[in-house]
């Protein structure tokens, strides 16, 4: 059963754009899409980094939204993993789930 994922990627500032997308048409290939339900990418752009990895101090941020089987993830964060030019990337179940905000227990006790 495919589920839907969301992954981020921060890339090397020092890539292309045209070198990014090449990279990430690759790295999609190893998941198998559905006809009806293509990878939606996000494009943030260079952003500097909360903390310097590797050395670099910006980084070029990505995040796409796909859905695939359980048992393709193995194979493809290996092939995140050994990417020179990513510098971190992270994979999430996307629940779509929208966080509310939740009462406190201060908020329905009157103070004296």
């Amino acid at each position: 059963m495919a589920r839907t994922y969301e992954a981020v990627y921060i890339f090397d500032s020092a890539l292309e754009e045209t070198a990014i997308t090449e990279k990430l048409d690759r790295f999609h290939a190893l998941l198998p899409q559905p006809a009806e339900a293509p990878v939606a990418l996000t494009t943030w752009g260079k952003r500097t980094l909360a903390y310097p990895i590797a050395g670099k101090e910006t980084g070029f941020y990505v995040i796409a939204k796909f859905e695939a089987e359980a048992t393709s993830l193995p194979e493809f964060e290996r092939a995140l993993k050994l990417d020179e030019g990513l510098l971190r990337h992270l994979v999430v179940l996307d629940e779509g789930a929208q966080m509310a905000p939740t009462p406190s227990a201060k908020d329905g006790e009157d103070e004296d």
